[in-house]
């Protein structure tokens, strides 16, 4: 089983590179389905949930090939409607494929995805929402019967929270469905207006992204396209922690300054200093950070819940008290547990979590218990005194690429070891 072997307490510094975003390039491969032809797309990460659609993309048919950080997906011989149970289980982004696939075959059979456990996520809003667009969809022991017989058809959706899975199974539905589709609650996130930049490019006609309100007018078919996917926004928070908690000075290379304006904003109030440039964004931190009163996650432009846990960690050393509130998931702090043995001082009440900063975290075993609460603890365990084993490692391999080798970039004691 794999782990890894961290001896924190050194200052990180230097510069580090952003890898492309996994939440822009799962719904891409996605929408690579509705591809007459061939999609070449650039800085996509090579992560174990990246590879998981990969598969999902070559049980249905497509043929996927990867040269660096550039994947190569041939859409023009589907030979399937339906996704094996055991690749659906792997990611909970799985259900994405929902829309691309009933587009493209007429059809679809898939199970419930899987994912992290972060409390009830469900997947009605997809469902809803893609019914109204002309999808019959019968759920039956756990497994969804869907067809379009008629083809999808045009009209006005509402979706009661800006859920960006929704919008984006929307969007990839909608972009060959007759006549016009308009989104209502859309969600903004970055990693939406990348997957209209993808369809547009492929000669779709989306407009609006990246506000609430989105229209698709559809065409009949999609051709080939080459993209380049967005950095990762959530691996720069992660980089921003890190930086912070150990005192560091670090430039985060190819990071885009106005995706982060809600998380480079508590850095500031913690007492780090932040400057962008054309080339990313450099964080130096203060020798000890200071206390956030409150900080709430919300939908973009707000503070994102995948940053919560990393910036949690590196509260724990903070100077004060500080209050995080999650708003997005139910059971997003099962990590504290794991904090705890690291010699943080945390309760949670609820969807808060009170931190009292310590003036020192101690190395310990911990396990992750999902992506980014393991993120959290890698981000603390570089901080604390003495060695930190961090096991269950596959969660962080599902959204960071190379971490070991990125971490020691910035002078990061850490290694890997199979046990």
């Amino acid at each position: 089983m794999e782990r890894f072997l961290i001896e924190g307490g050194t200052a990180l510094n230097g510069k580090v590179k952003v890898h492309g975003a996994k939440n822009a390039a799962l719904p891409i491969l996605s929408a690579a389905l509705l591809i007459d032809g061939e999609s070449v797309i650039h800085n996509c990460p090579d992560l174990s949930d990246v590879r998981a659609s990969v598969h999902i993309l070559e049980s249905l048919g497509c043929q996927c090939h990867r040269e660096g950080d550039t994947l190569t997906v041939k859409s023009d011989a589907i030979c399937s409607s339906q996704i094996p149970d055991d690749l659906m289980q792997k990611t909970r982004s799985s259900i994405i494929f929902l829309g691309a696939v009933a587009a493209r075959c007429g059809t679809a059979v898939l199970s419930s995805p899987g994912g992290c456990d972060l409390g009830p996520r469900p997947i009605d809003l997809h469902l809803s929402s893609l019914r109204q667009l002309g999808l019959c969809i019968k759920e039956e022991h756990g497994s969804l019967y869907c067809n379009s017989e008629k083809g999808l058809f045009g009209t006005s959706i509402y979706i009661p929270i800006p859920s960006v899975g929704t919008t984006e199974n929307i969007m990839i539905a909608a972009a060959t469905a007759k006549g016009t589709t308009r989104i209502c609650n859309a969600a903004r996130e970055p990693e939406i207006v990348d997957l209209a930049n993808f369809l547009n490019g492929a000669g779709a006609n989306v407009q609006g992204a990246g506000s609430c309100d989105i229209v698709i007018e559809g065409v009949s078919s999609l051709h080939s396209v080459e993209h380049s996917i967005i950095p990762d926004r959530i691996l720069t928070a992660t980089y921003m922690s890190t930086v912070a908690v150990t005192g560091g000075d670090a430039l985060i290379e190819g990071a885009i300054p106005e995706h982060l304006k809600a998380v480079s904003a508590e850095f500031i109030k913690m007492g780090c200093q932040i400057s962008t440039k054309n080339e990313g964004i450099r964080i130096a931190a203060p020798k000890r950070l200071s206390r956030l009163k409150s900080v709430k996650t919300q939908y973009y432009p707000g503070f994102p819940t995948d940053a919560g846990p990393t910036l949690i960690a590196a509260l724990c050393t903070a100077d004060g008290t500080s209050t995080f509130t999650e708003n997005i998931f139910e059971n997003r702090f099962k990590f504290v547990d794991e904090l705890r043995r690291l010699g943080a001082d945390i309760k949670t009440e609820g969807r808060t979590a009170i931190i009292d900063g310590v003036k020192a975290l101690s190395g310990a075993q911990v396990k992750c218990t999902d992506l980014r609460g393991g993120a959290a603890l890698l981000v603390a365990g570089l901080a604390a005194n003495g060695v930190t084993t961090l096991c269950d490692v596959h969660h962080i391999n599902r959204g960071y690429e190379n971490p070991v080798e990125n971490f020691k970039n910035l002078g990061a004691n850490i290694k890997r070891t199979d046990v």
